[in-house]
């Protein structure tokens, strides 16, 4: 437990420097998930069902969730297995690619989490019912994830728009980043995996903040 909690360290030091000294961030590749608020979990799961946590993820006190669910949409087109994060939050979101929208046949937007208006409809179904999601399907916008002392450094504030440079075989510039600032937060870039393959970016790949 003691060498987990000095690891993560390291890594929180490691990812605070290199955005302070060489205005680079760590990518984060999020594949499709699901993030749920209590009521819809217990239609779900059942009643006061609890996550089980798996592994922690990079931001603190987020966590990989043992439970999955089914997503279904209009076309009758299935994905399985979609993983649920946690914490529970006020609104149920599923986070998907372009590619894992288009063969439900739903057209998610583009959007900053929380903002779920105008977002798609979907039908999840778990172990113990089934959810009619009116809305709340979306495409994840671009954005980074920082502590306000690394904002402050850097001249970043929040909700600002940046662009960030990714070098490599296919070199390219991904714009309209949103800058998230909150207290404790890891400075991280999150992609979701239609960006990542377009710019041949993988997890733990670095990407640099355009001056």
């Amino acid at each position: 437990m003691a060498e987990d909690y000095l690891s993560k360290m390291v890594q929180k030091r490691m990812y605070i420097q290199l955005a302070r000294i060489k205005k680079a961030l760590v990518v984060g590749v999020s594949a499709r998930h699901i993030h749920l608020c209590r009521e819809d979990m217990e239609i779900l799961f059942g009643k006061d069902y609890e996550l089980t946590k798996i592994y922690d993820l990079l931001q603190p006190g987020e966590f990989a969730a043992r439970e999955t669910v089914t997503i279904i949409g209009p076309k009758m087109k299935s994905i399985n297995n979609v993983r649920i994060l946690g914490p529970l939050r006020p609104t149920t979101q599923v986070e998907l690619a372009m590619s894992d929208a288009v063969p439900l046949g739903i057209k998610p937007p583009v959007s900053k989490s929380g903002n779920l208006k105008g977002s798609s409809a979907a039908v999840l179904v778990g172990p113990k019912g089934v959810l009619n999601l009116g809305e709340g399907c979306i495409r994840a916008n671009r954005h980074i994830h920082i502590d306000p002392e690394t904002a402050q450094v850097l001249r970043l504030s929040n909700d600002e728009l940046i662009s960030v440079r990714a070098c490599g075989i296919k070199s390219t510039i991904l714009g309209d980043v949103q800058v998230r600032v909150k207290e404790d937060w890891i400075p991280t870039i999150h992609l979701d995996t239609d960006d990542a393959n377009a710019a041949d970016l993988k997890q733990g790949d670095i990407v640099w903040i355009e001056c």
